[in-house]
Order: structure tokens, then C-alpha cells, then sequence
């Protein structure tokens, strides 16, 4: 066994007074039983409330006589055939945001939708959800929603909207461009084409925050193919990732963690695992659950990439800016070597992707683990089609512009600018649900249904579909952005009745569109087509650009995504999310600073008190080129010295919602305009920053050590030889911890079976067990 340390915070491995003082305290703070009548005069409502309810109110109940006033129920005059009040419906449906993807079903009660999960007929999300998904469904009964179209910032009519709009589009003969995220939907392409045939002026962009397009554009250089392939972690022996989070956020982590999975399960009966490396500035749900790891600037992922090349096919050895990334890189070459290997790279830098490809071939993996016959569409945006658009507004030689699905005056890296240069533009369309920062700037706003409230479809694979049907009619005077499109370009069908011919004529009749849309998913069947591609990529080029780059300073900052808000867009007012403590700081609301332990104390910022058991943390300030943030440090074992780490997603306008505002005491701030372009692409980090510390103090809410485990171990761990000699070590270990109260020795004979206890129920039944 091994006699690692565990430790849930700094202050319970440091074992600091004040963390002692709290592991006797649990409730540090008292129960608001003095609440005034106006619970909303509290200091902190939401959380004074659910406390308020959770004890007061029942201590009252008790108190009191437990009598309830009557309410009378209304039934339904005419009840609906498949609604049982009291009994929920289930509805497959599709979770699509720019080019996230989850098949799910929709759980349904008297009508309204209440709980999302995963489809399990899906063979690409095999019934997985995210964080996301599950709080989608919370959008839906967002207060910030918009109730009715706009126009010029006053509620307006359809009508009126429709014509000023076509009038625009016929009248002004200058370029438009319809701005959009990764569309996945089939049917929405062909609305898109039709509209783009009636007016021919009008180019389609594709855009996404969090950009893929360095990856795209090197797998077209490389292989001829401007997409994605798809990855299958389940066939991988070796797993190396640079900088990729694919557990988490990156690309498609509902698919790739159930692929990992299946090659993580080790039993005594299956003892193959996979290996996995994981190289990475900031810590990620990934890398802790890597088996081996090591930390680089973000800056020095492309030198990582091309030693890991070199070391594979010459076994040159490796010269980086530590002892410990020069050893994982020999090793994860060596073990590459012996086939079954996987190497994925978060970088958005077209040489960097094009290394990683170069790897990939050399180790064996194309038409094995990753799959080039049939690849993926999740993320089609190009930053290049992007900065061309901003060029051509700047230029005045745009004459409209409609955006659905995107906020590009928040998201863009020069959003500011970008906003300021919409009021140049003849007509301006956002189709976004509320009032976002870009809505704001437009002159009209049509707002979209909720997913939940749409028809759709998705195809996150060619040939791979899923349909898409509300779980409830529009709650507001939204309006689908296809059937807007399909409006203005002159049609009278409605999208719903457009999609149900669509999928019926293509499906082969009403019987076969009936069971697609009760399984959820149309797909192939039998296991995947899988196949590679030949390599034609200029490695030489590649690693010379590479070689080229310039050091960047002391300190770089990298921009990431946090589980919980993602790119940010409508989740950034979702209060489940913000209450989701992040799976590595365990912090809960706001973003921050996350810094090293070391770099902390090299800030003044030492590991006592205030970064420890006090809610109250330090505030730095971060430069760069005239723009600043100030946000809270939080102290991430496992950070890169060299490296700050800030989440997007934060700092949105008030009129985003309640939960989202942003101002100088909470809601975060916004990180976005910190991205850089290399001329190309954007890149997720910023190698020209300064860093200072202030002398503002910051509350943060953090979960991370509400409890004490007072001595108890945490997990157990071995190594995977000690498991493969004796596959029943923690069978053992349990019969001798209970042996010391009762008499029930270690039974040699139930070695084949796991979960038999003989001795320990005395019917001898089978129970699984607490530790297995």
C-alpha cells in the first residue's frame, strides 16, 4: 500500500491553528433565527433563506399545531391524453450548445419540464451528461429572459420587425453577414442555404468563443480534411495530453470520459489499464486524474510537442526547462512506441496541432485511436473568417448583421471595439433569449425559444443524428431563429412543420419518423467505421515556427473554462452553476486568480490566514497592454510557478440576469480581451503580463474543507503491480478493520468473489460493499 499523504486543503496538510479551531467548529456561523419579516433585508438572502428553511421553519412546524391551510386544487377542464397530474412523461430530446452536444431525455411533470438526463441509446454520449446539462434546465425559468421582440429598445410586434428587416435586406446592397456558433442542426444548414440563395449578399460565418480553428486548419494541411477526427480514449494504451482538459472542457468531454473509462475500469479479472500523461500549466480535472504529470508555461507547450516528436522517431533526448518534464517526455515515447497510443494537445496554434498530428502517425494511432472515417462536427468556427468580419465592419462595408448563438461584444477578444462599431451598421439583428451585451447593441432583438421549447435536431457526427422535441410550448413571445430566417427569405411554413417533412421524407415515412423521435437518436448500425488518413504535413516547417516563437515574460496568464460556466454565454446566470463548488479549488461563485503556493508567498500573499480558513483572500492585479483585472488569488497546489490561471465566463452586464452582474464587489470580471492572436488564431493565454499584489482583501466562498476527516484515510492506493499480486489486498484489509470488533477472520474461500461476506450476513446473501 502506499504511504502517501492526502489532504483535502493547505490548511489541513499545514494543520494550522485556525484549521484546528474550525475542525471543532463545524457551524462556524449561527442559524438566522432573528430574521426580520423582509427576508430580502438580510445580508446574504439566498443563503440566509435556505438556512432559514432548512431548520427555523421546521422547528416552527414542530412547535406549532402541524396544521396546513387548504388549498383547493383546479383539475384540468379538459385533460391532456398523456398527462397524469402527479406522474412525470420522459421525452428524448438534444442538448446542442455552439457545438456542445449531449443526447438526452426530459423529464416531465403536469407539463413543465424538471430534470434532464442522458440518452442512453446515444453510442456517442452512452447516456453521459455535464454540469451544464444538468442546470439547463433552470435556463428555461430564467427571469432574465426576454419576454417579447424589440426594436430600437422598445417592445415591438413581429410584423413590424419582419418588414423593417426584409426592407433592410433588399433595400442596402452592401455585403451582410449572418454571424453564428457552430450549428450542428442538418435542417438549420439547409434554412441557412435557402436563405442565403435568396439573398445572395449574405455570407454565413461560423465563430466559436473558444476557439478549435488552429486544430482544423492543421488537420487540413496535414490529412485534406478541415475538420475533427474522432478520438477514442477507450482504444487507447497510452494517453498523452498537452494542455487538452478532454475530461472536462475540452471538445467533447461527456464522450471522451466514458471512452477513458472503459480503459481505466481494472478489475481482478481485467488487469489492463490505460496510461495516462498529462502536460498542462494550470491544474485540470484531467491532470489530477492523470498517472503521471508535469507543468510547463503555456508558452512552452509547442517545445513539449516537438521533444515528445523527437524523442518518438530518433530518440533524441529531451532539453526542456525541467528535469521532471525531460523524464515524462522520455517515457510517454517510449511507452507511445508500443502501440495503442493516443496524443491530444489543447493548443490552438496551427504548428503546435500539426506536430501533434505528426505524432499521432508515427505512433500508430490514425484508423486505431483516432478516426478519420468518421470524424466530428462540433467545432467549425475559424478565428481567420472572424477577424475578416471585424475588418470589413470597421471598413463600414457591412450592411447588415444578424447573430444568433454567439455574443461576440463580451466574448470577442476585442469586444469593446467591436460593439462601438455596430452603431455603423444599417440593420443589426441578435436572436439572443435576454439582453446581452451584444443584444443591447443591436437595433432589433429577436429572441430565440429556449432548447427546451424547440424542434431541432443535431448531427455531432456525419451519419450520426439526433432529433430534438420540446417539453414544453414557448413559455414567452420567442420566436425559433429558423423560422425567422425562413420568413424574411419569404416562406410561409413554419421551422416545426419544415423539420417534421424533413425528417419523415428522410427517414422514409410517418412509422420510421415516429420511432426515431421516441428513441432520440438515428444512427448507424453496429460499432463504428473506423479508418485513417494519410499524413502530409510539413513537420519541418512546423517545428522551425515553433522554434521561432518568442519567450514570453516571467509570468504568463492562461485563459480557461470552468466546468461549471463553460464560454460563459447564458450560463453565467444560472445560479446552480455558480453554486457548483469547482471540482480542483472547490470554489463556489465569482472568479479569481488560481496561483501556486510559491508564487503567492513571493507575492506577500502567504499561506496563513487569509488564504486558508478565512473567506477573505488577497487581491492582485494583472496588466496588460493598458488593460487590468483585479481579482482574489486562490492557491492551487499543482499551478505552474510561472503561471496565472483565469476562468471565463464572468463579468457580464447587469441586464444578463441577477446572477451574472457584474460590478467592483462580486460577479467576477471578464478575461476574454486578455486572449492574443498569433495572426491566425487566437490563443487561450497571454505571455506579456505584469502581476502586483493590492492591498484589497476579497471574500471567496469555498467548500473545500467544511469537513474533517479526523484521521481517517481518505482513498486507498497501490500501485497496479501490488493489485495484480493480490487482487483481494482490500478485501483483506476491511475483514481485518472489523475483525477488531466482532469475530469474523478473513475467509481465504471467498477470494473469487468480491462482494460475498461470508460470516459477515448471516444469510449469506450478497451485498455490494462500502469500500469496493
Amino acid at each position: 500500500m502506499s504511504q502517501k499523504q492526502y489532504w483535502k486543503g493547505l490548511e489541513e496538510l499545514n494543520n494550522t491553528s485556525a484549521h484546528q479551531q474550525v475542525v471543532e467548529n463545524e457551524f462556524k456561523e449561527d442559524l438566522p433565527f432573528g430574521l426580520s419579516t423582509d427576508l430580502m433585508d438580510a445580508t446574504t438572502p439566498r443563503r440566509d433563506f435556505l438556512k432559514f428553511l432548512g431548520f427555523s421553519t421546521l422547528a416552527a412546524t414542530l412547535v406549532a399545531s402541524c396544521e396546513m391551510p387548504v388549498r383547493k386544487a383546479i383539475p384540468y377542464a379538459i385533460k391532456p391524453e398523456d398527462i397524469t397530474p402527479g406522474v412525470p412523461n420522459y421525452y428524448a430530446s438534444t442538448f446542442a450548445d455552439n457545438g456542445d452536444y449531449c443526447a438526452i431525455v426530459i423529464k416531465t411533470r403536469d407539463g413543465r419540464p424538471i430534470k434532464i438526463e442522458g440518452n442512453e441509446l446515444s453510442s456517442i454520449t452512452h447516456g453521459g451528461t455535464s454540469a451544464r446539462v444538468q442546470a439547463s434546465v433552470l435556463n428555461l425559468y430564467d427571469k432574465a429572459r426576454l419576454r417579447a421582440p424589440l426594436a430600437d429598445g422598445q417592445e415591438a410586434t413581429y410584423e413590424a420587425i419582419d418588414r423593417r428587416i426584409k426592407e433592410g435586406l433588399e433595400a442596402n446592397k452592401q455585403t451582410a453577414y449572418l454571424l453564428t456558433g457552430t450549428i450542428l442542426s442538418p435542417s438549420t444548414r439547409d434554412i441557412i442555404t435557402q436563405f442565403t440563395t435568396k439573398y445572395p449578399n449574405v455570407k454565413h460565418v461560423v465563430y466559436d468563443p473558444v476557439s478549435y480553428s488552429g486544430m482544423i486548419l492543421a488537420n487540413q494541411a496535414s490529412y485534406g480534411k478541415a475538420t475533427l477526427p474522432t478520438y477514442h480514449f477507450e482504444k487507447a494504451q497510452t494517453i498523452v495530453s498537452l494542455g487538452a482538459d478532454f475530461l472536462g472542457t475540452w471538445l467533447s468531454p461527456i464522450e471522451f470520459a466514458k471512452g477513458y473509462s472503459k480503459g481505466r475500469r481494472i478489475s481482478a479479472k481485467n488487469l489492463k489499464l490505460s496510461k495516462h500523461y498529462q502536460f498542462e500549466a494550470n491544474h485540470t480535472i484531467s491532470g489530477a486524474n492523470a498517472d503521471y504529470r508535469a507543468t510547463c508555461k503555456p508558452s512552452e507547450m509547442g517545445a513539449v510537442a516537438v521533444a515528445l516528436y523527437n524523442a518518438l522517431t530518433t530518440g533524441a533526448k529531451p532539453n526542456l526547462s525541467s528535469p521532471k518534464l525531460n523524464e515524462l517526455v522520455e517515457n510517454a515515447a517510449a511507452d507511445l512506441k508500443k502501440g495503442n497510443g493516443l496524443v491530444v494537445s489543447g493548443s490552438n496554434n496551427v504548428s503546435v496541432q500539426t506536430v501533434i498530428n505528426a505524432i499521432n502517425d508515427k505512433a500508430g494511432a490514425n484508423g486505431n485511436t483516432v478516426n478519420w472515417t468518421v470524424t466530428s462536427n462540433y467545432k467549425q468556427g475559424m478565428d481567420s473568417d472572424m477577424m475578416a468580419l471585424v475588418a470589413a465592419v470597421k471598413a463600414g462595408q457591412v450592411g447588415a448583421l444578424m447573430i444568433h448563438g454567439v455574443n461576440p461584444v463580451y466574448e470577442y477578444a476585442d469586444g469593446k471595439a467591436f460593439g462601438d462599431m455596430l452603431a455603423k451598421i444599417p440593420v443589426t439583428v441578435s436572436f439572443a433569449d435576454r439582453l446581452d451585451e451584444t443584444a443591447q447593441k443591436c437595433k432589433y432583438v429577436v429572441p430565440d425559444h429556449n432548447f427546451l421549447e424547440s424542434w431541432g435536431d443535431a448531427e455531432p457526427k456525419p451519419g450520426y443524428f439526433s432529433l430534438m422535441q420540446p417539453g414544453i410550448a414557448p413559455l414567452f413571445k420567442t420566436r425559433a431563429m429558423q423560422d425567422s430566417l425562413m420568413t424574411w427569405a419569404g416562406s410561409t411554413q413554419t421551422y416545426g412543420d419544415y423539420w417534421k417533412n424533413y425528417w419523415t421524407t428522410k427517414l422514409g415515412g410517418q412509422e420510421n419518423f415516429d420511432k426515431a423521435l421516441q428513441d432520440g437518436v438515428v444512427e448507424p448500425t453496429g460499432e463504428m467505421a473506423n479508418g485513417g488518413a494519410a499524413f502530409t504535413g510539413n513537420v519541418a516547417d512546423a517545428i522551425g515556427k515553433i522554434q521561432a516563437m518568442k519567450p514570453g515574460s516571467a509570468l504568463e496568464l492562461v485563459v480557461y473554462q470552468k466546468i461549471s460556466m463553460g464560454h460563459g454565454g447564458v450560463w453565467s446566470n444560472n445560479p446552480w452553476l455558480h453554486e457548483m463548488p469547482d471540482p480542483i479549488t472547490k470554489a463556489t461563485w465569482d472568479n479569481y486568480a488560481c496561483l501556486s503556493p510559491l508564487r503567492a508567498k513571493e507575492l506577500g500573499a502567504e499561506l496563513t490566514g487569509q488564504n486558508e480558513v478565512d473567506a477573505k483572500k488577497h487581491v492582485i492585479s494583472i496588466k496588460s497592454n493598458g488593460m487590468e483585472l483585479q481579482l482574489p488569488i486562490v492557491v492551487v497546489p499543482g499551478m505552474h510557478n510561472d503561471v496565472v490561471a483565469v476562468a471565463v465566463g464572468y463579468g457580464r452586464d447587469a441586464k444578463v440576469g441577477m446572477a451574472a452582474a457584474s460590478d467592483d464587489t462580486k460577479g467576477g470580471k471578464n478575461v476574454y480581451p486578455f486572449l492574443t492572436s498569433n495572426g491566425v488564431t487566437f490563443d487561450a493565454y497571454n505571455t506579456n503580463i505584469t502581476v502586483d499584489k493590492t492591498d484589497k482583501l476579497y471574500e471567496i466562498a469555498i467548500t473545500q474543507t467544511h469537513h474533517s476527516y479526523e484521521g481517517r484515510p481518505v482513498l486507498h492506493e497501490m500501485t497496479f503491480e501490488e493489485f495484480s499480486k493480490d487482487t483481494n489486498i482490500l478485501l483483506k484489509e476491511r475483514f481485518e478493520e472489523v475483525g477488531k470488533f466482532t469475530e469474523m477472520p478473513w475467509q481465504p474461500e471467498n477470494a473469487e468473489d468480491n462482494h460475498l461476506h461470508k460470516g459477515y450476513h448471516q444469510s449469506n446473501q450478497r451485498h455490494s460493499s462500502p469500500s469496493s
